[in-house]
């Protein structure tokens, strides 16, 4: 094994352990400070090891996207997990197996057809099922309306069947993602909390127990406003890596952002003045805004040049302007990316090689698959 990470094949992607173990703390003691609790979202890095430190050492109170997740970390001494993702018929039975075995399993939907599909599966051993109700609070992805009668009524549907708990009520404001500044996303958030917090004195003028509340998302969670310690739980996750995205929306500073591709200039192409790299889009991703000055990523030390364009495995690489001078680049040299999206990117890599100060100190292994 390579001891630093220049002694790397490339193209890798390099995880500094100080700057995930200050984005945990940052957040661990910012919630703690307001009295909410901290749920992170596992669903960036996907490994064993960065779930350890998100949770502060405790293995308990976290999220995850897929079952694949939720396996994993269950089979790593995990517990109170959240599967945050709208409940599908065809995953209710592997679910049951989860909510059975651990201390406490959360599923999360938004309908009808999968609580009438719950109340045909009852479990084993005592255990309730333990269900969120999925929120739209004007994010437009998954959840039902929080202004619809229908939200209400289904929160009360769920609260009323047997073996069945309303244990949460979940919203997501990703829509702080299409924001540009501390101030829209402060808006944003202010918003989407409001909106659930009404939700929650619907329920209880309709007399419906529901004992939390949450939201979250890492720009609203980076730059939280007073009244997100009237929550019960917060749930970011992109927040422990970071990335030249939240960078440009407000949520952090670029010296938080802890991950990098690494990749070699392969090919000097002087009759277009770029360079080709071995860091193509299977390495990097697509993701990205499309109009960045410096193309689908920002290249560390270099504001100079643009990631024009990816193939599968090339990256394309010139001057934003001016000509290339190829003696600074010779063949073999090693340049640092950092990404747009470190969730897109990460997912592209079965290592993880975590370094401090350049020397590679670990490997980590994240779950793939769904």
């Amino acid at each position: 094994m390579a001891n630093s990470i220049e002694e790397l094949l490339t193209p890798a992607f390099i995880v500094d352990l100080q700057k995930v173990q200050r984005n945990a703390n940052v957040m661990i003691d910012r919630f703690k400070k307001l009295g909410v609790q901290l749920r992170p979202h596992m669903k960036t890095h996907k490994t064993i090891e960065c779930g350890h430190i998100m949770t502060g050492g405790t293995r308990r109170c976290i999220v995850v996207s897929t079952l694949a997740e939720a396996f994993f970390f269950a089979n790593h001494g995990f517990d109170d997990i959240l599967y945050a993702f709208s409940l599908s018929l065809d995953k209710i039975d592997k679910c049951a197996e989860l909510s059975e075995r651990l201390e406490l399993f959360h599923v999360l939907f938004d309908n009808m057809t999968v609580l009438e599909a719950l109340k045909k599966k009852p479990l084993k051993k005592g255990k309730l099922w333990r269900v969120w109700l999925k929120l739209d609070c004007e994010n437009g992805r998954a959840g039902i309306l929080h202004t619809e009668a229908a939200a209400v009524d289904l929160a009360k549907a769920i609260s009323e069947s047997s073996g069945i708990e309303l244990s949460g009520v979940y919203a997501h404001c990703g829509n702080t993602y299409k924001c540009s500044g501390a101030e829209e996303i402060q808006a944003v958030a202010q918003r989407t909390i409001s909106a659930v917090l009404n939700f929650a004195e619907k329920l209880k003028s309709a007399g419906i127990s529901c004992p939390k509340f949450t939201t979250g998302s890492t720009p609203s969670c980076s730059l939280p406003v007073e009244d997100m310690g009237l929550l019960n739980e917060v749930h970011p996750g992109n927040y422990i890596f970071y990335d030249l995205q939240q960078y440009l929306l407000g949520s952090c500073k670029m010296e938080d952002v802890a991950v990098r591709v690494l990749t070699r200039v392969v090919g000097h192409c002087p009759h277009r003045n770029q360079l080709l790299v071995d860091c193509g889009w299977t390495a990097l991703s697509l993701h990205s805004l499309g109009h960045l000055q410096t193309g689908f990523a920002v290249i560390d030390g270099h504001p100079d040049l643009k990631l024009l364009g990816m193939t599968q495995e090339h990256g394309i690489i010139e001057l934003v302007s001016g000509q290339l001078d190829y003696a600074k680049f010779p063949l073999g040299s090693l340049l640092s990316v950092i990404p747009y999206h470190s969730c897109a990117t990460a997912a592209m890599h079965p290592t993880y090689f975590v370094h401090s100060e350049g020397k590679i100190v670990a490997t980590w292994k994240p779950v793939r698959g769904w």
